[in-house]
């Protein structure tokens, strides 16, 4: 069977029941499978048939279902747009919610005016309110959702109509309206959250026309791969892209979360949405505006959002014999006490009723989702993303990090750290090694040059070049004469290296760094050595972990001694000379003990990040590791290791708050409804009440801090 893909925007879709109702009829329906709908990201994507089913189908279920479909925009600048809010006089659940109230304020003032009749005039008015709701139950059971929240309203208004409280049947539906509205604010609330990344991206681009200096204004979505736009200071950046004049101070705080301004010149990277500080740029765009960096994270968040989370799946299952149960419980609280107490009838009927309410499973259904869409929303403003929220509650309960060395624990190239002077001054040797190593193409010699003119040293003057010793050194005429730059073992073929040199070299080779030694003719003038040094924040983070009982451990293909001293370093194991195959082993093997993180950056990594109970891929590596990761850090910080672990423990608790809120309110009105001190209109806004204590709770997640890690 050829399947075609669906995806639509869901607009009314306001509480996590309306996502399970969504997803039932959609299941229902001839030709149509891997249903996946979202409440937080408002979205329903399924595959279908084409020989069996249309999208204009499907749209009409959705319409039928008292939903409105909206196509989706392929763009983030095109999102902002279609997303805008409508005024709110054309919101239809606020009209609703008005027109609900009119009637029973008409009601009310008829039966000032005609008492005898207020009993008819409030029955009227409670049909007429209830004439939406009910058609949505009668729907909705026909879709496969017989006991949703439509339902039991539907059932309590007409069995309190029956039972002569008319007047408190019309309140009850006045304030379910306004429950529902209040539940559309909340959610929107809680969705912004990934929409604001959409306002990062500027609306146009100052584009530079074709083969000369003159500057038009376009659409930033009509941007194409190879145009080259200026950014002024103070302006956002309209694509991702590559500098090619001019250099600056650029702000990518809306992608990486790191609030410190990155300077950038000719030839470095830039992110769409990142603010110019203090140069004017010329940039080349290098990705179309739908496949943009905040493109891509805002189509991986929607996606994360779209698979439930473990406890959101058990939720589910729940939900769908918790409606029935509850149903079933009411009943028995309407006949047990008159049936076999000759209790009156129409008080448990009442509190039957009561009950009824008060069991709604919409709180409950929304503990989870609403969390997890808040966690996933705070981390992708904080260049944390996460791809999931089983992903988001696995890291919570992450017993052992594992660290690939380079590029992650370290900076991933070699940076000068001792300079030892035979003969002359330290800046001497530095300078004339760079000098000798000016043109070359080797980590070792550009970390030399990197040294010198971080020290701003004026270079001696080198004739007619450098030349290799293959495998060796590199040699260059100087003013003096030829001077060498090579392995100690090149060194001690050439010269006598002097004892004390020679023992200040293994002592820094012990310590996991390379050795070079800068040769003048025949005499030795100093060494220099080099090493891959750790991260500025890798200890910190190392430290954040190990103070949450988070066993830390490298896993490294490089050789046991460089392994050894950056873990000494840092103050953890090491597992040295390891293939990928083996990383992939030592990662099953902690696995099986409990639930593994692997951070990595480098293809090499990849099968441990995708063996791992959830990867984590730094945000400056491969593209592979960024696509097998489960969560990547943009920020390409370690900190955020730890940063992702104590954002998942906060959605955690913050999920079990929720289930406690609406379960504990629940079981408090429950109580109170069998001893008849809950009437109908306080089960309504019991229900409504914990539905928005429990939105509220979760959107306190977007005040998360990273210091809170």
């Amino acid at each position: 069977m050829a399947t075609n893909a669906y995806k639509t925007r869901v607009e009314g879709m306001d509480c996590a029941s309306c996502a399970l109702k969504i997803e039932t009829a959609m299941q229902r329906l001839p030709g149509v499978a891997d249903v996946r709908v979202s409440y937080s990201a408002a979205t329903l994507a399924l595959r279908f048939d084409q020989d069996r089913i249309s999208p204009s189908t499907i749209d009409d279920e959705l319409r039928s279902l008292g939903y409105r479909p909206q196509a989706i925009a392929p763009s983030p600048s095109s999102i902002r747009t279609e997303r805008k809010r409508l005024p709110w006089w054309q919101d239809a659940k606020l009209q609703t919610v008005m027109i609900a109230a009119a009637v029973f304020a008409l009601a009310f003032a008829l039966s000032q005016l005609f008492p005898a009749y207020a009993r008819w005039l409030y029955s009227a008015a409670a049909a007429v309110c209830l004439i939406p709701i009910a058609r949505r139950a009668l729907i909705g059971a026909r879709s496969g959702s017989p006991f949703s929240i439509e339902t039991l309203m539907t059932v309590a208004a007409i069995g309190a109509v029956m039972i002569g409280e008319a007047e408190e049947a019309a309140v009850v539906i006045v304030l379910f309206n306004v429950g529902e509205w209040l539940e559309t604010f909340a959610a929107g609330r809680a969705r912004a959250g990934i929409e604001a990344l959409t306002d990062v991206v500027p609306r146009t681009a100052r584009r530079l026309r074709d083969g000369s200096d003159q500057v038009e204004e376009i659409p930033a979505a009509d941007l194409m791969i190879g145009d080259v736009v200026v950014v002024r200071p103070g302006d956002r950046i309209p694509s991702d892209g590559k500098v090619l004049d001019g250099h600056s101070d650029v702000n990518e705080a809306p992608i990486t979360g790191e609030s410190v301004p990155v300077a950038k010149a000719v030839g470095d990277h830039v992110y769409a949405g990142s603010i110019n500080a203090n140069g004017e740029l010329r940039i080349e765009t290098t990705n179309a505006a739908a496949d943009n960096t905040i493109a891509r994270i805002i189509h991986l968040v929607e996606q994360a959002q779209e698979s439930k989370a473990p406890t959101e799946r058990m939720i589910d299952r729940l939900s769908r014999w918790y409606t029935p149960a509850a149903m079933l419980v009411a009943l028995l609280v309407i006949i047990v006490p008159p049936l076999g107490f000759g209790e009156d009838w129409a008080t448990w009927i009442y509190r039957g009723l009561a009950t009824l309410l008060i069991a709604c499973p919409c709180a409950l259904v929304i503990s989870t989702p609403a969390a997890i869409a808040s966690g996933l929303a705070v981390g992708a403003r904080k260049g944390l993303l996460i791809k999931g929220g089983a992903v988001l509650e696995t890291l919570g309960k992450v017993k052992t990090v594992a660290f690939d060395k380079t590029g992650t624990l370290t900076l991933g190239q070699p940076q000068v750290t001792d300079v030892v002077a035979v003969i002359g001054q330290e800046d001497a040797v530095l300078a004339r090694a760079a000098a000798v190593e000016g043109n070359t193409s080797h980590p070792i010699g550009q970390a030399i040059v990197r040294a010198a003119k971080a020290r701003a040293f004026q270079l001696p003057v080198v004739f007619g070049g450098s030349q290799a010793v293959p495998g060796k050194a590199i040699s260059a005429r100087l003013k003096d004469g030829f001077a060498f730059v090579g392995s100690p073992r090149f060194a001690a073929e050439r010269t006598t290296i002097p004892p004390e040199l020679a023992t200040t070299i293994s002592g820094l080779e012990r310590e996991g760094k390379t050795v070079v030694v800068l040769i003048s003719g025949n005499t030795c003038e100093g060494a220099i050595a080099v090493r891959d040094e750790p991260r500025p924040d890798a200890a910190g983070a190392l430290r954040q972990l190990t103070s949450k009982g988070i066993a830390v451990v490298m896993l490294t293909g490089d050789n046991a001694r460089t392994a050894q001293a950056i873990a000494g370093q840092l103050g953890m194991e090491a597992r040295a000379e390891l293939l990928p195959d083996a990383k992939l082993a030592e990662i099953s093997r902690l696995k099986e003990v409990s639930p593994v993180a692997m951070v990595g950056d480098g293809i090499n990594d990849a099968p441990a990040l995708a063996a791992a109970s959830v990867g984590i891929a730094m945000g400056g590596g491969t593209d592979v590791a960024l696509e097998t990761a489960d969560a990547a850090l943009l920020n390409d910080r370690a900190l955020g290791v730890a940063e992702l672990i104590a954002l998942s423990q906060a959605t955690l608790g913050n999920i079990w708050q929720n289930i406690s809120i609406a379960l504990g309110l629940k079981a408090v009105f429950l109580a109170t409804s069998l001893l008849g001190v809950t009437t109908l209109w306080m089960a309504i806004l019991a229900d409504t009440g914990a539905t928005v204590l429990v939105t509220a709770n979760a959107l306190r997640l977007l005040r998360w801090r990273a210091s809170e890690a």
